[in-house]
């Protein structure tokens, strides 16, 4: 039996393996293969799929997507260019409070690519290394995601919540340890970084760059295309939405239908009203309908939903079959120190890129060694390891639009520019969300 598990595992490992090599859908797919195999060749039955998940992420990413046709995020991102060139001098600690609050926002970190050349340009021409605030503030834009009420890792916290029966446990929770907690740790990291590196005047590689003519003039805000006329529309609809999500979630009363004992689950409020705002910016923003799937937005999020689906599916599955040997198994020394379970979800989301996805795939292991839910949500942050290895989207973005070529990876690859930053914001986001989550509940 034991060498038969041990096979699974393999197998789980391939298959993530597999999947972390194709990224993007790849995941889902080969997590798919994975189950095939665990089926035909172990007998394992498989779980129902995480229907009620995937839902909860097609709904806001829906409205998400519609927003980003109608030009809600190119509005939200000139607000934030805005605020981070009024502050030059200190954009190392503006730029990723900034990118913070409005991935936080907008529940998704693709937001950090059409800031990154002007937190480049901001700190080039203020004469601070830029290396410093584009690594932080890259960072910052995926914490925000398991702090964001209408991201998808915390549509599917909130789902795993709903589906084991744990209702009392949901979006208000989360987000009462998660912001204080994720933004403790990006300012943190954020003083931490103003320390790092050479200035640009001490910096010989960035002298040679600079004497070379490899750092041109930066650009100007007014080379931008004007905005679409529905933007503004859009934009303060879909966070109407977002504030109405966070307003039902919080006063369960307002959920609950007349005549009923109890209050609807926020997983069916999130999607009716996600789904509703969706439709409403399509009305009032005059949206081209034939545009949103087109969207950055929508493709990312159909990823996401896809990566769910085959690897929380397989990982489900494989945990649920052989749940009475994994838990004893582990049970104790998770029950002894609970915080050392955030390692294994720092690691997975190494491998998977998702923090979706990862929270859907180790959440349930979490549940099931009887973890306490206030812990599991202190431990959320910890879904954020996608810096570790330097292949993430936003990651390549910041090192090509830092035209200094301090922001860099380094020699060793591990040795880069995001690692101190990511490690410091992830560890102390952690370490304040278990305080939080001690004294609190």
């Amino acid at each position: 039996m034991t060498l038969s598990i041990l096979l699974q595992f393999v197998v789980v490992l391939a298959a993530i393996w597999m999947g972390a090599r194709y990224s993007g859908v790849g995941l889902g797919l080969w997590g798919a293969v994975g189950l095939l195999v665990l089926v035909v060749v172990f007998g394992v039955h498989p779980t129902s799929a995480p229907i009620d998940v995937m839902l909860i992420i097609l709904a806001v990413i829906m409205a998400a997507s519609v927003m980003d046709a109608a030009g809600g995020i190119d509005f939200l991102v000139r607000i934030a260019e805005r605020i981070i060139r009024a502050n030059p001098k200190y954009v190392t600690i503006v730029a990723p409070l900034t990118t913070w609050s409005f991935t936080f926002l907008a529940g998704t970190g693709h937001i950090v690519y059409p800031l990154l050349p002007v937190i480049y340009e901001t700190a080039h021409q203020s004469g601070i290394r830029p290396e410093r605030p584009m690594a932080i503030a890259t960072i910052a834009s995926q914490q925000a995601v398991t702090a964001s009420p209408v991201a998808a890792a915390t549509a599917a916290m909130v789902g795993l919540f709903a589906e084991k029966g744990l209702t009392q446990w949901g979006l208000p929770q989360i987000l009462m340890v998660c912001v204080p907690a994720s933004l403790t740790g990006v300012i943190v990291a954020a003083i931490v970084s103003t320390f790092l590196g050479k200035d640009l005047a001490d910096d010989p590689e960035y002298q040679a760059r600079l004497q070379a003519g490899e750092a041109p003039a930066a650009k100007t805000s007014q080379q931008r295309p004007p905005l679409k006329p529905g933007a503004k529309t859009a934009a303060f609809i879909f966070l109407a939405g977002v504030a109405l999500v966070v307003l039902f979630g919080f006063f369960p009363a307002l959920r609950t239908l007349p005549g009923d004992k109890s209050a609807l689950a926020m997983p069916t409020v999130i999607e009716i009203v996600m789904m509703s705002v969706a439709a409403l910016m399509l009305l009032a923003a005059r949206v081209d309908v034939d545009e949103v799937p087109k969207t950055a937005t929508l493709r990312a999020g159909v990823v996401a939903v896809i990566g769910i689906f085959g690897l929380a599916w397989l990982g489900d599955s494989f945990i649920a079959a052989h749940k009475d040997v994994i838990v004893p198994a582990i049970g104790r020394w998770a029950q002894a120190a609970p915080w050392t379970f955030a390692f294994g979800l720092f690691f997975a989301s190494v491998l998977l890129y998702s923090q979706a996805a990862t929270t859907r795939a180790l959440m349930p292991l979490g549940m099931a060694l009887g973890i306490p839910p206030q812990f599991l949500i202190a431990m959320f942050p910890s879904v954020n390891g996608y810096f570790f290895i330097p292949t993430y989207g936003s990651l390549i973005a910041a090192i090509n639009f830092d035209l200094s070529g301090t922001t860099k990876i380094g020699k060793y690859v591990l040795n880069h520019s995001f690692m101190v930053p990511g490690l410091i914001a992830t560890s102390v986001t952690v370490a304040v969300g278990l305080l939080l989550a001690r004294l609190m509940f």
